[in-house]
């Protein structure tokens, strides 16, 4: 029987590395028996690996091969003698993946110890965990979507059980901006000699985290992005990778953090491998169709070319397909899927636009489907999650609301239309760049003025539902 190695190696490091820390444990905790511990950390290893197993259901007969030979010689029985359909048989593994929602007691155990003491003994945990996880997923050549939702599950429940990142970044790891309201993003990359290191995933992790709202583009983000790191392992292995397209369709109105999301993720692509530098450039219709023939595959080559080692956002991407007989933007799509296929080691492309649109869009080319498989849906912010970035541009600035201003704020964002005219979060920022100029316009009035109310934004300051926020009220 052959098991898969890089899941022994994981095995193996979640053993040696957590036996320690439980024999020093029970040392000073009379009432933990040591030995019975430390056989727990072989059965807490045995549970990861066979959640892992179990999440999408297959229980395939690498995965089995591979759990008896990492098990067989720590566990007592018949182990070592089975086979993977004695394992199915004896049901060890079925009904395994609930184990992952809920803190294990070991975890558990070492986490209050870690309060108390101040020791990092469960980011150990989480960190030998997550690589049996990923071992797990490495060791057939596809893995699937059930196996990447799982990885990001038994993430956020070791997060509860306050063992997730946050101090040092988990061994393996590549070492390597708050939300902007309306996505907006220097694209211009920097020379080769300038390129600062890859940030740690696990950075750019939590600033993903960190965006108001978009649970579900975070969800999808981390998937692409879980999907990834196994491949990684597999290919450092050099066993197969199916070779899969990191285009993407980013769907949704203005100002829902297309372009903020994109930044984070040419930085993951660049922290994972996928690209070499990492930046992002912007285009849309007018930076790539030209008004006379020939010039159109021009500019769309330069784009490219200034999007080498990197991400390029085609934004309102539907455009390029709206021309009449006469419009070059046909050229500009049949350009685009030429050269996603030539440099396709080089540049990854996300196409963005409102949902319908790019639908239709990416109907405009036969090559278009097959080159983005994968499309990322952007809601509409809802009340909540503006008055969050409103606060968060308060913040940034200087500035608080009262609570008549907040009252006011969310009567406003009530008031607005959630249709294709509406701006999500750069609509936060105009209201929020409205209220501070008509309170400086009423805070200059006021003689010795004082740090409360230069900070302090009230209702008075908020424009009126129906008033123009470009209006600034006079002396």
């Amino acid at each position: 029987m052959i098991g898969d190695p890089g899941f022994e190696a994981a095995v193996d490091a979640f053993v040696e590395e957590l036996t320690p820390i439980v024999r020093a444990l029970a040392s000073r905790v009379p009432s933990v028996d040591a030995r019975a511990l430390e056989g727990d950390v072989v059965r807490e290893a045995f549970a990861v690996a066979a959640a892992f197993i179990d999440c999408d259901g297959i229980h395939t007969d690498a995965e089995l091969w591979s759990l008896l030979v990492a098990f067989g010689p720590r566990l007592e029985g018949d182990l070592v003698r089975a086979a993977p359909d004695d394992v199915r048989r004896a049901g060890l593994v079925a009904g395994r993946a609930a184990w992952l929602d809920t803190p294990s007691t070991m975890l558990d155990l070492l986490a209050r110890y870690d309060a108390r003491e101040g020791t990092s003994h469960a980011r150990t945990y989480h960190d030998r965990a997550m690589a049996i996880a990923f071992a797990v997923a490495a060791i057939d050549p596809y893995t699937t979507e059930a196996e990447l939702r799982a990885i990001e599950r038994f993430r956020a429940t070791l997060a509860r059980a306050g063992s997730g990142p946050g101090a040092a970044v988990p061994p393996g790891v590549p070492a390597a901006a708050t939300q902007d309201a309306a996505g907006a993003v220097d694209g211009a990359p920097p020379a080769p000699d300038e390129l600062p290191p890859a940030r740690p995933l696990e950075e750019l992790m939590a600033e993903l985290d960190g965006l108001v709202g978009l649970a579900g583009v975070k969800a999808e983000v981390k998937l692409v992005t879980d999907l990834i790191r196994v491949q990684n392992l597999r290919r450092e292995r050099d066993l197969p990778v199916l070779d899969q397209s990191r285009h993407l369709v980013f769907a949704g109105n203005p100002g829902t953090g297309k372009t903020t999301v994109a930044r984070l993720l040419a930085q993951i692509y660049r922290t994972l491998g996928v690209v070499e530098r990492g930046h992002l450039v912007e285009t849309d219709r007018s930076g790539m169709v030209a008004g006379f023939v020939g010039q159109t595959a021009p500019l769309v080559r330069k784009v490219f070319d200034e999007a080498d080692g990197g991400v390029l956002l085609v934004d309102e991407a539907y455009a390029l397909a709206r021309g009449g007989e006469r419009d070059f933007g046909q050229e500009a799509i049949d350009t685009l899927v030429k050269l996603i296929e030539d440099r396709r080691d080089r540049v990854v492309v996300i196409a963005a636009g409102y949902t319908d649109e790019m639908a239709g869009f990416i109907g405009a080319n036969p090559g278009l489907r097959s080159r983005f498989p994968k499309t990322i849906v952007f809601p509409d912010y809802s009340t909540d999650e503006l008055l969050r970035i409103f606060d968060g541009l308060g913040e940034k600035g200087g500035y608080r609301c009262d609570e008549s201003a907040d009252a006011k704020v969310r009567a406003w964002f009530d008031a607005q239309p959630r249709d294709k005219g509406f701006g999500n979060g750069r609509t936060a920022r105009n209201l929020f760049e409205a209220a501070v100029a008509r309170q400086a316009s009423r805070v200059v009035q006021i003689e010795d003025v004082t740090d409360e109310q230069l900070t302090t934004l009230t209702a008075e300051d908020i424009p009126d539902v129906d008033e123009p926020l470009g209006g600034v009220p006079g002396p």
